[in-house]
């Protein structure tokens, strides 16, 4: 009875307190018309109450049932008062509660909630970072990049959890990665969760056509049109592999032995223009050319070789990488996605896709969304080998659609496997050297239980899951995925904003996401907010109004995830002042009231 007793003496305080506001307040609300005087006293209430911290009073509330405060903004007095009576209704008639045999289990109180939740987030992501609740998980570069010196300095700007996407690159690039985290955490003396991402089914188009074969090779200039940075070309005989910045010239394997730093290549372009290749760097197998002028180049130009000004004869130049092919569409074109190795029907546009058996899924008048729904057309026919469809949006008005971009069935029921070799690599690797595997496209329980026979299988008890809910279909089997991810500890939820933004269409993200946040905190499961968090500022150093609102929404998580970018470590920066600032006023659902510096209107 204690507690309840100092909470009401609290409660009780406060409302003597605002009593004797309202009279000291007497003059200032004379001056306001009688019709705003009701909302001019509410105002002065709320800003007194506001002069004190009133954290440990709401949790104290909040434990017992009672109204936390929360939401007193437009009655204060009348909030205050009617708290106050219930505490003396639940003082005067509080008995002994005892418990008979064969009751049921009692059910988790606040602080039961509260503790819950924790001990799941520190048993998936690791300790509580200092300072805030909220962890930052960042999205690693390329292993190239992910060295021991971005690591830390990702670690002092404040990462707790490090991202490996192995959608890209191999197993020798992520063990790099790895152990540059393992080792710069060791370095730093601090804790650091190392992530491995499944790829998951790649749903992506394919071109069927190669685009042209002609290479630009453009210098960098200022803004008055002088080059900053010559254009460089890998160069070598034709076993060479297309070098850094994707410029390759293919040249006579007779005439490689004979090249040596200086040489210069001349020859008109493939618009007649004249220019010079200077070869600054030669190695056994390839070496490296600048040019100072833009050339569009073609296979089988004509080029000369000159030592000293002194021509050491003429060459043809090999293969240069082709175009990119694309499909230019607008609303109301028709064009076709077939499967592989299938001949599309004549004169009609068409593009394959990575994954044959999604096509299988897709029926006239469903969705079929691509590059983000930069394009978005419908199903208009079903054949064997390929889907007829519609464009009915395209950004720009005239979209040109391009290799590898990601496609989206929002509509269709997709029965594709849940482990493709790639996933079997990855979780292979993952299991020994990572903290948490993260599951992509995960569509109901029976996949959840399937990543946790494979888990079992590998030995992998320790290793954390996170379930990527990234789908309209995963979103509506939530509360059966999120029973079946119960079943084995610990685990996470990702609110995959992006994939489902594009699925459910960007007006419901809001509702989804706030809907997965009261379902996971019912679980006790941690949340990881994720995709395009100060996705600006991350990429050019400089973040958006809406983008920091949004950054800090995610405070009602127990993780934010941030993707790569050059001003990355900014980003971890600017994410954690706004985390730490945002917790003193907002926990999950709940508005916190800590102390506001404001002057009281009473003179």
């Amino acid at each position: 009875m204690g507690q309840l007793e100092a909470l009401r003496e609290s409660v009780g305080a406060i409302e003597a307190r605002l009593l004797a506001i309202d009279e000291a307040s007497a003059g200032l609300l004379a001056a306001v018309p009688a019709e705003h005087r009701s909302s001019a006293r509410n105002f002065i209430q709320y800003v007194t109450i506001r002069q004190t911290d009133l954290r440990a009073l709401q949790s104290g509330l909040f434990r017992y049932g009672l109204s936390s405060l929360g939401r007193v903004e437009g009655h204060v007095l009348d909030a205050i008062i009617k708290v106050r009576e219930r505490l003396d209704d639940v003082i005067e008639c509080h008995g002994d509660a005892r418990t008979e045999a064969g009751d049921p289990p009692a059910p988790p109180t606040w602080d039961d909630a509260e503790r819950l939740l924790h001990a799941h987030t520190r048993a998936l992501l690791g300790p509580r970072p200092a300072h805030r609740h909220v962890s930052i998980m960042v999205t690693a570069p390329a292993s190239a990049e992910a060295d021991i010196a971005w690591v830390e300095r990702l670690l002092d700007a404040g990462m707790n959890v490090l991202r490996v996407n192995t959608a890209h690159e191999d197993e020798r690039a992520w063990a790099r990665i790895c152990s540059a985290a393992r080792a710069a955490a060791e370095e730093r003396h601090v804790h650091l969760t190392i992530a491995v991402d499944l790829p998951g089914p790649k749903l992506r188009t394919v071109m069927l056509q190669e685009g042209t074969r002609v290479a630009k090779w453009k210098p960098e200039r200022d803004e008055l049109g002088r080059v900053t940075a010559p254009c460089r070309v890998t160069l070598g005989p034709s076993s060479t592999s297309e070098g850094p910045g994707g410029h390759l010239a293919i040249l006579p394997d007779a005439i490689w032995p004979a090249l040596a730093v200086g040489d210069e290549l001349a020859f008109d372009d493939a618009r007649g223009k004249s220019r010079r290749l200077t070869i600054v760097e030669l190695g056994p197998s390839s070496g490296i050319g600048e040019i100072r002028a833009t050339a569009y180049v073609v296979p089988g130009m004509r080029m000369t070789l000159e030592r000293g000004g002194a021509s050491l004869g003429d060459l043809t130049l090999g293969e240069v990488p082709a175009r990119r092919s694309r499909l230019s569409l607008s609303a109301g074109d028709r064009f076709c996605i077939v499967k592989h190795g299938a001949v599309p029907p004549e004169g009609m546009p068409a593009v394959g896709c990575t994954l044959d058996a999604a096509l299988a899924s897709l029926e006239v008048g469903h969705r079929v969304l691509f590059d983000d729904g930069h394009l978005e057309a419908v199903a208009e026919e079903v054949a064997a080998d390929h889907v007829l469809v519609r464009v009915t949006y395209a950004a720009g008005r005239t979209f040109r659609l391009a290799a590898e971009k990601g496609i989206n069935l929002p509509d269709s029921e997709l029965t594709l496997p849940l482990f493709a070799e790639d996933d079997e690599r990855a979780l292979a690797f993952a299991v020994h050297h990572a903290d948490v595997v993260g599951a992509s496209f995960v569509r109901g329980p029976d996949d959840v239980r399937e990543l946790h026979r494979r888990l079992a299988e590998l030995r992998a008890d320790r290793v954390g899951l996170v379930l990527k809910i990234e789908t309209t279909g995963a979103f509506a089997r939530l509360p059966a995925i999120l029973l079946a991810a119960l079943e084995r500890a610990p685990v996470g939820v990702m609110i995959a904003r992006g994939d489902l933004a594009i699925e459910s269409g960007y007006e419901r993200l809001a509702e989804l996401q706030e809907e997965i946040l009261w379902l996971c905190e019912a679980a006790h499961i941690p949340v990881i907010w994720a995709t395009q968090v100060l996705d600006i500022l991350a990429r050019t150093g400089r973040p958006s109004r809406a983008e920091v609102s949004d950054a800090s929404m995610s405070v009602r998580a127990e993780c934010v995830m941030l993707n790569k970018g050059p001003f990355v470590a900014e980003a971890v920066t600017a994410l954690d002042d706004i985390l730490r600032r945002m917790e003193q006023h907002q926990y999950k659902k709940r508005s916190l009231y800590r102390r506001l510096h404001l002057a009281l209107p009473v003179r």
